[in-house]
C-alpha cells in the first residue's frame, strides 16, 4: 500500500482555525452558527464529566468506564495561544528526534501546525514505523488511532495520547462483548462458522473499519477477517467475498452500505445488526439470504450531512463540485458528485487545475484547512453549522504542550499500550489488509 504523508507548513493562515471561528460566533463578532457554544470553552472543563464533550458526538451515549483525563495543570489551562505555541516549539526542539508528533486531518489547526506528519488514522500509524528511532510517538487523534500506532510501532516506543478522553463514538458503538454475542447468534443461524462450502468459502467473514478498537481488530484477526480503511473498503470486501459467503461489517453501517452498493450488492441483502436486539433485529431468513450484515454504527460528524444541503449548494453555486466522505448516509453519497476518503478529498482539490467551487461533506477542521491552503478555489463545508468532531476537538494545544514538556522532564504520560493477546491477532488482520494491495485512493463514482 502506497502511503503519502503530508508535511504541514510552519504557519497556516489564521482563517483556517475552527477555534477562532467559534470564538467569533460566541462573542457575536460573527453571524455564523455553531452547534453548541460550549465549544468555546477549554476541553478540560469537560474532562471530569462522562460524555464525549461538546461537538458532533455530544448526543451519543458513552460506554461506562470510558477513559477520562486527569486534571491538566493550571499553567496550561491559563496560557494564551501564543504562549502554548512557543512552549510546544521549544519542547519539540529540545526533544529533537526523540519524539514525533502525528496530527490527524480532523485536528484543530493550533495542534496540526506542530505535527511532523498529517494524515488519516492508518497513514499516521504507518508513519510511526518510519521513525523507529523516536522514543515517543505523540498521537494527536483519538484512542483507537493511538492503539493502532502501538500495534505498528516498535516495542520500545511509547505511544502517547495527549488527552485520554479523546475517544471515538463510532468505534465505541461496537464493543467486544457485543461482537462476540453477535458471532454466537450468527453461528446459531448459519451453522459452523468455520465450515467451508464447495468453493472453499466460510459462512461469514468479519470485516472491521480502521475506526474500531484494538479488541475488535483482534477479534477479526482470530476469525479469519480483515481490516479496511475508507479508501480501500472495496478491495477488502472483494477479498472477503472470495473467502466467505457473506460479510459482517462494523462498526460503520454507511461505509459498508455505500461500498457494497457500489459493488452491486442489493440493499435487501444488507440487513442491519442492532446489538441491542435478538438476531440484531433481523430474521433468520434475512441473515441466511444476506451478503453484507451491517453493524448499527455511524459517525456523528458525517451523519450531519444531508441531501437538502447538497441541493442548497447547487442552487447557490450551479457549477459546484460536491465531494463527500463515504461515512455519509447513502442518499447523501448518491446525491454527491464524488465520494472518497479524507485523503481522496484532499487529493481531488489539489489536482484541480482551474479555479473551482467545492462543497465538501467531511469534518470542518479539514475543510477550513483546505480552504486556506487552496485560496484559488472556493471551498466550503456542506453543513453551514460549525460543529467539529467532539473527540478530536479534545486535543487542545494545552495538552500537547503538557505531554511534550513531561517528556522533556523524563516522564511519559498517557501511554497507550495494547496487550499481546489482543495485539498479535490484530496485527494479523492489519497484515491481511496490506496483502490485499488496495489502490492508493478511492475512485470517484
Amino acid at each position: 500500500m502506497s502511503i503519502t504523508f503530508v508535511p504541514t507548513p510552519a504557519v497556516q493562515p489564521v482563517d483556517a482555525s475552527v477555534d477562532h471561528a467559534i470564538q467569533s460566533i460566541v462573542s457575536g463578532a460573527s453571524t455564523d452558527a455553531t452547534c453548541t457554544t460550549d465549544l468555546a470553552a477549554g476541553p478540560w472543563d469537560f474532562d471530569a464529566r462522562p460524555g464525549y464533550g461538546p461537538g458532533s458526538s455530544m448526543g451519543d451515549v458513552i460506554p461506562t468506564g470510558a477513559p477520562r483525563q486527569g486534571e491538566l495543570p493550571a499553567e496550561y489551562r491559563e496560557a494564551s495561544e501564543d504562549e502554548l505555541d512557543e512552549r510546544i516549539r521549544v519542547a519539540k526542539a529540545t526533544l529533537g528526534d526523540r519524539a514525533v508528533v502525528l496530527g490527524h486531518f480532523y485536528q484543530r489547526e493550533e495542534v496540526v501546525r506542530h505535527a511532523d506528519y498529517v494524515g488519516d488514522s492508518f497513514q499516521l500509524a504507518t508513519a510511526a514505523k518510519e521513525r523507529p528511532d523516536a522514543e515517543a510517538i505523540v498521537f494527536c487523534g483519538v484512542h483507537f488511532m493511538a492503539e493502532t500506532a502501538d500495534l505498528l510501532s516498535g516495542p520500545d516506543q511509547a505511544v502517547i495520547l495527549p488527552n485520554l478522553a479523546a475517544g471515538c463514538s463510532m468505534a465505541d458503538m461496537a464493543d467486544i462483548d457485543q461482537v462476540e454475542e453477535c458471532w454466537e447468534q450468527l453461528a446459531d443461524v448459519l451453522g459452523d462458522l468455520d465450515a467451508q462450502d464447495a468453493d472453499g468459502r466460510v459462512p461469514v467473514v468479519p470485516v472491521t473499519y480502521m475506526n474500531s478498537s484494538a479488541a475488535i481488530k483482534g477479534f477479526v484477526g482470530r476469525h479469519g477477517g480483515i481490516v479496511c480503511t475508507s479508501s480501500n473498503a472495496q478491495t477488502v470486501l472483494e477479498w472477503a467475498f472470495e473467502r466467505g459467503q457473506r460479510v459482517l461489517f462494523f462498526p460503520d453501517q454507511h461505509l459498508g452500505r455505500n461500498t457494497a452498493k457500489a459493488m452491486g450488492v442489493p440493499l435487501e441483502q444488507m440487513p442491519m445488526w442492532n446489538p441491542r436486539k435478538a438476531l440484531g433485529g433481523s430474521t433468520a431468513s434475512a441473515l441466511v439470504d444476506s451478503r453484507v450484515i451491517l453493524w448499527h454504527g455511524f459517525c456523528s460528524v458525517h451523519r450531519r450531512f444531508s441531501v437538502a444541503q447538497i441541493d442548497e449548494a447547487r442552487a447557490e453555486h450551479p457549477d459546484v463540485r460536491v465531494i463527500v466522505h463515504p461515512e455519509c448516509p447513502m442518499e447523501v453519497v448518491d446525491a454527491a458528485d464524488e465520494a472518497g476518503s479524507t485523503d481522496y478529498i484532499r487529493r481531488a482539490i489539489a489536482a484541480a487545475t482551474e479555479p473551482t467551487t467545492f462543497a465538501i461533506g467531511t469534518e470542518i477542521n479539514l475543510v477550513r484547512r483546505l480552504a486556506a491552503q487552496f485560496p484559488q478555489h472556493e471551498i466550503f463545508c456542506l453543513d453551514p453549522v460549525v460543529c467539529p468532531c467532539s473527540t478530536m476537538y479534545r486535543i487542545h494545544p494545552g495538552y500537547l504542550a503538557w505531554v511534550l514538556e513531561e517528556l522533556v522532564a523524563g516522564r511519559t504520560p498517557n501511554r497507550i499500550t495494547v496487550t499481546a493477546d489482543v495485539a498479535d491477532p490484530a496485527r494479523v488482520a492489519l497484515e491481511r489488509m496490506l496483502a490485499a494491495k488496495p489502490p492508493v485512493v478511492a475512485s470517484a463514482r
